[in-house]
């Protein structure tokens, strides 16, 4: 019953809300068929119909209307839902486009599994034509294949779609302009939301001007997974601190989403309207994850290009994802620094006592794979370094008298050096498949250890360093 009661003091907010705006700004949001308007040529009026997802009580419902007529500039959209979509919205700057390296890192970042596994919905929503124009014929010289695999979407909505986004309120005292922009901003996002809406069981919402970690799309489906089986009530989960870059939310909630950034446009920025929205849908703290996936690259603002350094402390470019292993390790482990922290991704280490000659470390992978990177990295400032061991890679999988799993033979790739290993192209030495990667101890030592990171790239997910998703 309180579920109940809270979704209809929501649906009662939203509905009072649009009732107002309804009424005060009926030239722009009229319910029942789309307004005419003149024909451009060479652009594809793509009605918001085309993929209504039913999984939304708002849509069951047929709340709060939301008509919004989008113009198709590039690719188009598959009628087989992804896993994933991610929204980027992007207007003209005074200095600089970040718009391509955005796109570049999103897909270079991915093995091609994951690429197949997620489209990208762009929406040039600067009113300037020549811009966009320029803007469309980059995107579609340098992201073909994607278009044409139905990864990349780019959409546009024209200007008489928009309520009015000057004379606002000034909440906060800000400028006019910044309120503009902002407003302006938020209904950007709202179009964009409803689009996407059915492409992805999930959306993750990012800015025009951000590099992904490798493998961000594999990290994301492991976390979604996690919470999942929390059976916990969540609506955001955050992949990077900054602002609105990185927040995922499910499908079935973007329609309401959409409609919440419209009926609430002027009233604050769009990160402080999220935070609400979160919180109207019972999820009162955030729930971010580290490292972050997703770091802020502009220098320049999009908002009268003033210098902007902001980044985002925990981020970590190398940061991927491993291949399925299991763990096994005879060193006395600490507490609950477990063996298997150190190959899992996140912030989580291996800490044990004093390891002896002898001691291992040994990863068996689920299925065979060509190693072609290799880091190993141990201590936590200067303190309990791993001082003496090296490396192996190992073939054929056997199980061993204390039950468990290693492999038959094992080759040496290397010592580690102040208590790090780092080679590449591991590949052009040990080109067949390796089904083991193990640490083993040469001079005991009185200090604990602490195994911070084993990470490994590998040839079938090469470059991005992940077998598969």
């Amino acid at each position: 019953m309180r579920r109940h009661s809270r979704k209809n003091a929501v649906l009662a907010i939203l509905l009072l809300a649009g009732g107002l705006y309804i009424m005060t700004h009926s030239n722009f949001f009229v319910p029942g068929p789309t307004r005419s308007r003149e024909h451009i040529p060479n652009e594809l009026s793509w009605q918001t119909e085309r993929l209504v997802n039913k999984e939304s009580w708002v849509e069951q419902g047929d709340y709060l209307p939301l008509n919004v007529s989008y113009q198709l500039h590039a690719g188009a959209p598959s009628m087989q839902q992804r896993f994933l979509s991610v929204g980027i919205s992007s207007v003209k700057r005074k200095k600089g486009s970040y718009l391509i390296p955005t796109l570049q890192s999103l897909f270079t970042q991915s093995s091609p599994e994951e690429r197949s596994s997620m489209v990208v919905v762009v929406l040039l929503a600067d009113f300037d034509d020549s811009w966009r124009v320029t803007m469309v014929r980059e995107i579609k010289t340098a992201f073909a294949s994607e278009l044409e695999q139905g990864q990349l979407v780019v959409i546009h909505v024209p200007q008489e779609w928009y309520p009015p986004v000057i004379g606002l309120k000034r909440n906060y005292n800000d400028p006019p302009d910044r309120v503009s922009f902002r407003s302006k901003q938020n209904l950007d996002y709202s179009f964009l939301i409803h689009y996407s809406a059915s492409l992805g069981q999930y959306y993750l919402q990012l800015e025009d001007d951000v590099s992904s970690a490798k493998n961000f799309l594999t990290t994301i489906r492991r976390h979604v997974g996690e919470q999942e089986a929390k059976k916990t009530t969540w609506a955001m989960l955050e992949f990077s601190a900054l602002g609105y870059i990185g927040k995922l939310y499910k499908s079935a909630h973007l329609p309401l989403l959409a409609r919440f950034l419209l009926l609430f446009y002027q009233e604050m920025p769009c990160d402080w309207l999220m935070s609400h929205f979160r919180e109207l849908l019972t999820q009162k703290e955030t729930i971010h994850f580290k490292p972050s996936l997703f770091q802020h690259m502009g220098t320049f603002s999009s908002f009268q290009g003033t210098y902007n350094k902001l980044k985002d402390k925990d981020f970590d470019e190398g940061f991927y994802t491993n291949p399925a292993a299991e763990v096994y390790c005879d060193i006395p482990t600490y507490q609950k620094h477990f063996p298997k922290q150190a190959w899992d991704a996140g912030e989580g280490f291996f800490w044990g006592r004093s390891p002896e000659k002898g001691n291992y470390m040994t990863v068996v992978f689920s299925d065979p794979t060509v190693v072609t990177g290799i880091f190993v990295e141990t201590g936590s400032g200067g303190k309990d370094l791993l001082d003496s061991a090296q490396v192996d890679i190992g073939h054929e999988v056997v199980t061993t008298e204390k039950g468990e799993k290693s492999c038959k033979d094992f080759q040496s790739v290397g010592m580690l050096a102040n208590g790090r290993f780092e080679m590449e192209e591991v590949e052009r030495k040990y080109s067949s498949a390796s089904s083991c990667l193990r640490i083993q101890v040469t001079v005991g030592q009185k200090d604990w250890v602490i195994i911070r990171k084993i990470r490994i790239t590998t040839q079938l997910s090469a470059p991005t360093g992940q077998a598969g998703v």
